[in-house]
Order: structure tokens, then C-alpha cells, then sequence
């Protein structure tokens, strides 16, 4: 863990790309202590956390900041994500850090897609050093 997240914030402190994201870090402790649960496998991480941050993007600016928009989104995303076969239970925070921070949608690729990207990658490369079965799949 110390790793994926020192990367991840070292990119956001030093090198002016944003990558850290709160929810992060409940990723992070899935993919690496419990790799062969479906909510750690890539598809999950990477599509739970894209379409819960899109679907709070979107309602974002559909529906404007309220309470029943935020809930809406936040409800959105997990059917999606029930839909997609991506549950990823930390990407359910994402609806809410977007109605909290009001970004742009270029946050739906920098944190969000890039740094679930790295988290993932950063995963394979951890489980195969240590000789561990990681990811149990990829689709």
C-alpha cells in the first residue's frame, strides 16, 4: 500500500498531476490485502470508479448541487455498476467527492481513470513480485 499511494501522491505533490483521490485508499487496502475478491479485480477498480465518477459528473451538471441530486448519483452509480459486473464499493464515494469539489469533467481522467490505472498496475506488478495470484481476471 505504501507504494501505490506514495506514487500516487508524489505524482499529485511533485509532478502537478493530480492522481490522489480519497477513495483511493479503501482501494488500495482491497487490492492488496484481499486481491482475489471480485471488488479488487481490475475491471472492477477501473470501471467502478469511472462510472461512478461520471454518473456524478453528469448529474452534477444535469441536475445542479442538491441533496436529491447527489442521491440520485449516487444510487445511478451503483446500479451501473450491478449492471456492468464492476462493483467496486469504494468507487460508491466517488458521486460525493465530485459534488464536494465541483471539478470539471476532466476529472473523470485525471484522478480518476489515471489513477485507477496506476493502483491496478502497480497491483500486478506487487502480487507478481511476491509470486501471488493477481488478478484472478481481468474481464
Amino acid at each position: 500500500m505504501f507504494v501505490v499511494i506514495g506514487v500516487l501522491a508524489f505524482s499529485s505533490f511533485n509532478l502537478g498531476v493530480l492522481l490522489a483521490l480519497g477513495s483511493f485508499g479503501s482501494t488500495a487496502v482491497m487490492v492488496f490485502t484481499f486481491p482475489e475478491i471480485h471488488f479488487a479485480q481490475p475491471r472492477s477498480v477501473i470501471g467502478g470508479h469511472f462510472i461512478c465518477t461520471a454518473v456524478g459528473l453528469a448529474a452534477l451538471a444535469l441536475l445542479g448541487p442538491s441533496w436529491w441530486s447527489l442521491a440520485s448519483a449516487a444510487a445511478a452509480s451503483t446500479a451501473l455498476m450491478m449492471l456492468t459486473h464492476t462493483m467496486h464499493p469504494p468507487a460508491g464515494s466517488n458521486p460525493i467527492i465530485v459534488f464536494l469539489v465541483a471539478p470539471k469533467w476532466g476529472f473523470l481522467f485525471f484522478p480518476t481513470l489515471a489513477g485507477a490505472v496506476v493502483l491496478v498496475l502497480v497491483a500486478v506488478a506487487y502480487h507478481r513480485a511476491c509470486r501471488l495470484p493477481y488478478p484472478a481476471y481481468w474481464y
